[in-house]
């Protein structure tokens, strides 16, 4: 098995290896999981109490990325030597990323086109989650 780049390697040569691909491979799944919990508080949210579907989707994210924080640790990013309260404020900032385009990229679907808000939801995942995945592999958990 060849050895993983270097530390001092560009970024997108750390990120392409066979390792991360595991990483990426565990963050999926934990994310499917706990996103299905932020979607749940999104219907919930907008279904029942009628909370707008923008401030739902950020709610919805907070609480999903929460949980998200610790299987990334203890799974996902296993080995990181970061301790466990700094890691989570560190968390929270990459969090704050992926809430941004959470909410602008819901705004987005939900002004321009006629796409249902779940289906709109599940859409920004896809970006969110990569943006968020890569910030926490390179910066906080120090994995990559």
């Amino acid at each position: 098995m060849p050895s993983p780049p270097p530390a001092d390697a560009p970024l997108h040569r750390r990120l392409f290896t066979r390792r991360v691909g595991g990483m990426l491979v565990r963050n999926t799944v934990v994310s499917t999981g706990v996103f299905l919990i932020g979607l749940g508080v999104l219907f919930v949210l907008v279904e029942y109490y009628g909370v707008d579907e923008v401030i739902a989707s950020g709610i919805g994210f907070v609480i999903s990325n929460s949980i998200h924080y610790l299987f990334g640790r203890w799974w996902v990013f296993a080995g990181t030597e970061r301790e466990l309260g700094k890691g989570y404020a560190l968390f929270l900032l990459n969090s704050g990323v992926g809430l941004a385009l959470t909410m602008g990229l819901m705004w987005v679907f939900l002004q321009f086109t006629p796409i249902n808000y779940l289906i709109a939801r599940v859409l920004v995942s896809v970006v969110a989650g990569l943006a968020m995945f890569v910030l926490n592999a390179v910066w906080n958990f120090r994995r990559v």
